[in-house]
Formats: C-alpha cells, sequence, structure tokens
C-alpha cells in the first residue's frame, strides 16, 4: 500500500518535486536553506575567528618561556607549563580570587535586588512627576564614574571605611541606573490585572514584587545578576582607589601589582602575567557557560513583550 501524502518520514517536503530546479542536490533534497545559510555561516565564523583569538593568544602565551611570550605563534615551540604553578608562588592568586568573588556576589546580590524594587515603583505606581521623576534616573546613566569618583571617595572617608571592600560593593544598594531601566521595561510587561487581583485578596505592596513580580521575572533578574557579577569581576578603578592592603586585592587589582611588579621596570616576567590573566578570565567564562541559556531566554522574553 501507498505511503500517505506526507507521511515518508518527514522527508515530503524537501523532495525534488517540491523544489525548482537548481535547487536540488545528488540525493534531491532541497539546498536552499543551505544556500540561504552559507553566507551568514561565514561570517559568524569570521566574527568567531576575531573574537577567540586574543584568548588563544592568552591560553598560548601562558604556556611559553620569557624569551618566547611576545612572539606571535599561537603553537608554542616549547611548551613551560610550570607556568602554572610558578604563579601561586609570586602571587597570592586564591586570596585574591577568594576577594573577587566576595565582592561580585555582594554587588550582584545588592544591585539586583535593590534595581528591582525600584524598577517595581516605577513600573506599577502611578504618581504625579513619576516619568520626570524616571528621566533624572535615566540622566544618571550620561555621568561618567570619574565625575562623582572624588565625592564618593569623600564619602565613604568620612565613614571610615576606606582601605576595605564595602565601597566596592554597598554603592549598589541605591541601584544602578541601567538595570533599573532593564528591570523596569520587564515589569511593564506583566498583566496589571494579576497585581489588582492580588491587592483585592489583601496582598500589600511589597507582597506584590516579593510573590509575584520576582518569580515571575527571573530571567530579566538572571541577565542583571550575570552582568553585574562580570563588571565587578572586571573592575579595576575602585579598587585602585579604596584599596592599598595587598590581602585585600581583588583580582584586577592584583593584576595591576603583578604588571607593575614583573611588567614595565620590572624583571619582565610576561609568561606570569599571560598566566594570572588566564587564570583570572576562565571564572568568567564558566560562568556565562552555565548562564547563557538564561541570557538568552531573557533577551528573548523582552522581544516578545516589547
Amino acid at each position: 500500500m501507498a505511503p500517505a501524502p506526507g507521511t515518508d518520514g518527514g522527508r515530503a517536503g524537501n523532495r525534488t518535486e517540491d523544489a525548482p530546479a537548481g535547487h536540488t542536490g545528488v540525493l534531491g533534497w532541497d539546498l536552499r536553506p543551505a544556500t540561504k545559510r552559507g553566507p551568514y555561516l561565514i561570517v559568524l565564523a569570521l566574527a568567531a575567528v576575531v573574537f577567540t583569538y586574543p584568548f588563544i593568544w592568552l591560553i598560548s602565551a601562558s604556556l611559553k618561556p620569557r624569551t618566547e611570550v611576545l612572539d606571535n605563534l599561537l603553537i608554542p615551540r616549547h611548551v613551560q607549563a610550570s607556568n602554572f604553578t610558578e604563579v601561586w608562588n609570586y602571587a597570592p592568586m586564591l586570596t585574591w580570587l577568594g576577594n573577587s568573588v566576595t565582592v561580585a556576589l555582594a554587588a550582584a546580590v545588592t544591585v539586583t535586588l535593590s534595581s528591582a524594587l525600584v524598577a517595581f515603583g516605577f513600573a506599577y505606581f502611578r504618581f504625579p512627576g513619576r516619568n520626570v521623576l524616571f528621566g533624572l534616573v535615566l540622566g544618571t546613566m550620561m555621568l561618567p564614574q570619574a565625575v562623582t569618583l572624588i565625592p564618593v571617595y569623600l564619602v565613604w572617608d568620612h565613614l571610615g571605611l576606606t582601605g576595605t571592600q564595602v565601597p566596592l560593593w554597598a554603592q549598589n544598594i541605591f541601584g544602578s541606573s541601567f538595570y533599573i531601566f532593564l528591570l523596569r521595561q520587564f515589569f511593564l510587561s506583566l498583566p496589571r490585572e494579576m497585581f489588582e487581583a492580588a491587592r483585592v485578596d489583601g496582598c500589600s505592596f511589597f507582597g506584590l514584587f516579593w510573590r509575584i513580580a520576582l518569580p515571575l521575572s527571573r530571567p530579566a533578574l538572571a541577565i542583571v545578576f550575570v552582568f553585574e557579577i562580570q563588571a565587578s569581576w572586571s573592575d579595576l578603578l575602585r579598587p585602585l582607589v579604596y584599596l592599598q592592603d595587598t590581602s585585600l586585592f581583588t583580582i584586577p587589582r592584583g593584576l595591576k601589582s603583578i604588571i607593575d611588579t614583573f611588567g614595565n621596570g620590572g624583571e619582565q616576567h610576561w609568561e606570569i602575567i599571560a598566566t594570572a590573566s588566564l587564570i583570572a578570565t576562565i571564572p568568567m567564562i564558566i560562568i556565562f557557560a552555565f548562564a547563557q541559556r538564561h541570557i538568552i531566554d531573557g533577551i528573548a522574553t523582552q522581544g516578545r513583550k516589547g
């Protein structure tokens, strides 16, 4: 008995009779999707090479002896794996990694919760001057960090917290204008009727935020959390201003001290600098590898809901 149309293993739509002449391969399959994707795949492959080349070079440099670090060969002529053991002797890398993890987690948690709370207020409440006030919040994004660096330093110095790690994350208690904008747009996409029904049932305003808004906004919160971890992990300016004790250094501040010691004007141990830089980069790659699904879900959700 002849098979029913469209039931031959899902291949009927790709048969020769469904494709115009000139678009079929040797086996009669439709090659149009492959030919259309070809240019995009080539462009993506070239972009991937451009963006991954510095990291590949860093891996290669971390495996080279001192005399060969600055050559441009991606495959080392002589492999010196001992760089990964010597770097721990030259600098307290483990302490710096622990400090960076502590500061990054504290900064990410505080800025995520505080920004979400402010964003929910702008999204849910209707009050005179709301748009003007929100515009002022967005206006702070135009101020470079260097403009507020000295006034903020004087505040922390008056509180007696300079020389500690507190200024590296406690400033996030007041939220971030960019994250407030991002989360507000997400909260505006949630059905207002759902919040009104909860209010009728006796839910408080904070309950609306904690029990309804936050659980429904996990993709957006994940984006804010991961972005802030990356920003805090790679921040050099604030640790450079507030930290003097080596035991309190974060990874960027520690790498700066290694460059000062073994780089310009030092003993030129560039293999140690490259190895330390690679160790500092790997945690961020791991985090983005595990969080990319949440980031993509958050971006896709924002795109669907506008």
